[in-house]
Parts: structure tokens; C-alpha cells; sequence
């Protein structure tokens, strides 16, 4: 990686340090905001320096009346396009970190212990058997959920709550299951988790959280219900629906992800004291959204590589 690629996202990291400021008491804010434009200044001079720099160095010319092979076009035409799932992965991450949330990318391959032990799962529980979980031979598991991350965002972030502050991330990333696939069920497919916790965080306050991103995702006010779940990683569990929005019609409910308070057995397990701190989660999926948004029947196709599919995008 180049010099001005490196300091271009060390950049990119600090503004999204400035989101911290939300979480800190008032009084502590003029500091942190004077230490923050200090080292974006320092980052932005060595930029300037360093683009500088790469001005003045010698560039051999092209020499443009060169002969070359017919099938070896010197400039290559731009093709293809991003894919769907990614320009609206972008868009959650974006509407999250927007309302201070952190954000962590979710392992491919994991282990035992945080995929099951480090959640509450019992020893007996179902989802650890191969027909519902890949494993490979090695028995590493590709992630079944996001939530699988858990664990190590309570651990990075723990500093930040004992040091009066809060535990906000989000985690995007593609999972696997052990499915057949049919126009609603696939075996890979993406979700992004939620993670939460302070001293005093509520199920109002994540439901909250989670209306105001279901009303910015869709652009217009929504009114949401939940009705009862069960994830062994939440006490109490819950299912949240949003009212279907005018661009998709309008009238009924949909089921949109699973949430809860984060079971006090996880919290223990990440070395944080569920008598003194709480917190939430929740995880949904991405594909979900992107078929509702697009009015999309079959979830196959983000994974079939259907170059027709595609150029529409």
C-alpha cells in the first residue's frame, strides 16, 4: 500500500473516531474535539506532502505513437458494476455509524467457542450439529450468524464502558448455512448485528435505535411491533416487525430481524458484570432488505453470478 493510500485511511479511521465525541460528558467534548482536529491536521499536511512529493518524481512518458497488438489495448474500457448486496451493506453500515455506532467486520471462519459457548449455547442445542452447521474437517465453522462476534466486540470495546463511556458497534459480514435453497432460503447470504451496552440501556432505547433505522433506510415514518423469540444469546427475545412502507405497498407487517437484552451469561463470559452494566443486540439480514427494497422474488440470485440479473444494478 502507498504512502498516501495509508495516510488517506488513517484519515478515514480518525473521522470515524469524531462519532465518540456523542458518548462523552460535556465537559470532556472541547478537549477531545481540539486532540481530534489536531491529528487530522497532521494527517491532512502529511498528505499534502506526500502528494507532493510524488508530483515531482520523474514519469517517463507514454509514448503514444507506439505500435502495440490489436488484442492488447493499452487502455482497458471500465466494466462491470458493484453489486447490489454491497452498495446496500454500505448504506446500513453508514445509517449506523451516522448514530455513533463502531463498526467491526465479521470472521469467515471461526471456532467453537465463539460461534456456541461464548453465547450461551447449551451443549445439546441443535444448531451445533453438521445438518444445520458447515464445519470443515478441521472443525472450523464459517460463521452461522453474525452474532458470532459478539464476544470480541464486548472484549475490544469493554475498555471504553469502564471507562464511563458505552459499547456501540455494528458487524457486517456474510454467513453460511446448512440449507436448501429455494427462492426464499440460500446458503450464504450477509446480515449485519447490532451491539450495545451501557449502564442503563433498555429495550425502549433499542427499539429506538432500531425504528430510527428502519425510518432512514426507507426514508418515511414507520410504526413497529415485536412479538416474543428465543435466542439463547438474549433474555428477553424478541422479533421485530415494521410496518410495510408505501414504496412496498403500504399495508401489512414485515418480520424484519431478532433482538433482545444480551443474555447476563454473555456479559460474564467477556468479563463485563451484568449487575452493573446492560445491554442489547440484534442481527438481520441484508439480503432480506435489498429483495424487499427492489422487489425481488428469488434470494438465488445474488450468489448465481446471473449476468442479466446484475446489469440491472
Amino acid at each position: 500500500m502507498s504512502e498516501i493510500k495509508k495516510l488517506k485511511l488513517e484519515l478515514k479511521n480518525l473521522n470515524a473516531e469524531y462519532a465518540r465525541i456523542k458518548t462523552l460528558p460535556p465537559e470532556e467534548r472541547g478537549a477531545f474535539g481540539r486532540e481530534m482536529n489536531a491529528k487530522k491536521q497532521k494527517i491532512l499536511n502529511a498528505i499534502a506532502k506526500a502528494e507532493e512529493a510524488a508530483e515531482s518524481e520523474n514519469v517517463s512518458p507514454i509514448d503514444i505513437s507506439a505500435p502495440c497488438a490489436p488484442n492488447e489495448p493499452i487502455f482497458r474500457p471500465a466494466l462491470g458494476s458493484r453489486h447490489p448486496l454491497m452498495t446496500e451493506l454500505d448504506r446500513v453500515v453508514g445509517i449506523y455509524s451516522d448514530m455513533g455506532f463502531n463498526v467491526m467486520e465479521s470472521n469467515q471462519l471461526d471456532d467453537e467457542f465463539h460461534m456456541f459457548d461464548s453465547l450461551n449455547f447449551p451443549k445439546e442445542h441443535p444448531a451445533r450439529d453438521g445438518y444445520d452447521t458447515f464445519r470443515t474437517s478441521e472443525n472450523f465453522i464459517p460463521p452461522a450468524h453474525t452474532s458470532t462476534m459478539q464476544h470480541r466486540a464486548l472484549k475490544k470495546y469493554k475498555k471504553d464502558l469502564e471507562n464511563g463511556g458505552q459499547i456501540a458497534v455494528v458487524i457486517p459480514g456474510r454467513v453460511f448455512r446448512n440449507e436448501d435453497a429455494d427462492a426464499t432460503h440460500e446458503h450464504t447470504f450477509y446480515q449485519c448485528e447490532g451491539v450495545f451496552v451501557s449502564k442503563d440501556a433498555t429495550m425502549g432505547q433499542m427499539f429506538g435505535v432500531l425504528k430510527q433505522f428502519f425510518e432512514n433506510y426507507y426514508g418515511q415514518k414507520l410504526n413497529i411491533k415485536t412479538q416474543p423469540g428465543y435466542f439463547p444469546f438474549t433474555e428477553p427475545s424478541a422479533e421485530l416487525l415494521i410496518e410495510r412502507p408505501s414504496s412496498l405497498g403500504g399495508e401489512g407487517w414485515l418480520e424484519m430481524l431478532g433482538c433482545g437484552m444480551i443474555h447476563p451469561n454473555v456479559l460474564k463470559m467477556a468479563g463485563i458484570d451484568p449487575d452493573k452494566y446492560h445491554g442489547f443486540a440484534w442481527g438481520g439480514g441484508i439480503d432480506r432488505l435489498v429483495m424487499l427494497k427492489y422487489q425481488l422474488g428469488d434470494i438465488r440470485y445474488f450468489e448465481s453470478g446471473k449476468l442479466d440479473f446484475l446489469e440491472e444494478f
